[in-house]
């Protein structure tokens, strides 16, 4: 817009009341965030018109929403953050999500969770008051949440790296009771679950970040500091492709439980479980 009214960055500095003119070039080619003050400000200096105003203030929140820190997700408590997704999983009719790193949370026992979610509140110093009754309801909820997993209308496919099998930062006696439950989980009749194994020819085919893909309307991206919600079609495409490539690589059933009992075999040698 400031191109096509012939505004030079020094003069549209200048009608903003900056000091620095860089921040024009900065802002416009995205090495910095805006607010929805800033599409106001290019907008008026601009004479863009209440229409297109409106538009870009839209595209502008849209882009805010796709990217959550955990600071902003759990500003409110694990609780509350644990509720916030509820309504996706009761409407949704297929999910398919990939799991690199940990147990996908509707996968958990109660203590797997209540380990991951102490994790949580430790690391990122969630400070809310009666930190402990907060933790104990974000467990209750997630648990509460797994109930879905027996919707007759929905179908949840779950992708895991063998390695998750093997990962172990919590106690063994907690790990074993986790794959145990594995086992069990994969016997519902709504619940496919795959097992990447560490050995499969995966040329071309590299592990990626964890991701969860809600039937083909969003996709959930999860990073070492926060969340992307991915919501265009041709980026949706591309984690579905991927998805599809990994897919290919697990194995199920028979060979998906023996990869399970092998690592829950090594938890119960060394402590003789």
């Amino acid at each position: 817009m400031r191109q096509e009214k012939r505004i030079s960055g020094v003069r549209f500095a200048e009608l903003a009341g900056w000091s620095r003119s860089s921040l024009v070039s900065m802002i416009e080619r995205g090495q910095r965030s805006i607010t929805a003050d800033h599409v106001r400000l290019w907008c008026r200096i601009c004479g863009a018109s209440d229409r297109r105003t409106e538009e870009l203030l839209g595209e502008q929140a849209n882009a805010a929403r796709m990217w959550v820190t955990y600071q902003q997700l759990n500003r409110g408590g694990l609780t509350a953050a644990q509720k916030s997704v509820r309504q996706e999983y009761e409407e949704l009719t297929l999910s398919r999500a990939y799991q690199p790193k940990v147990i996908h949370g509707m996968l958990q026992t109660q203590a797997y969770t209540l380990a991951a979610l102490r994790t949580v509140q430790d690391e990122q110093r969630v400070d809310v008051a009666d930190s402990e009754d907060d933790l104990a309801e974000a467990v209750a909820e997630r648990m509460d949440r797994q109930t879905l997993l027996g919707r007759p209308d929905a179908r949840w496919l779950f992708l895991l790296e063998e390695t998750v099998l093997w990962l172990r930062p919590y106690s063994r006696e907690l790990h074993a009771a986790q794959l145990r439950h594995l086992l069990a989980t994969m016997k519902r009749p709504t619940v496919s679950l795959g097992i990447i194994p560490a050995n499969a020819d995966r040329r071309a085919i590299h592990p990626v970040e964890a991701f969860d893909i809600t039937d083909a309307e969003l996709v959930t991206v999860e990073l070492v500091s926060g969340y992307l919600s991915v919501t265009q079609p041709a980026e949706i495409a591309m984690y579905v492709a991927a998805w599809d490539r990994l897919w290919s690589l697990a194995a199920f059933g028979k060979p998906a439980v023996a990869l399970i009992e092998r690592a829950l075999a090594d938890l119960e040698g060394q402590d003789g479980l």
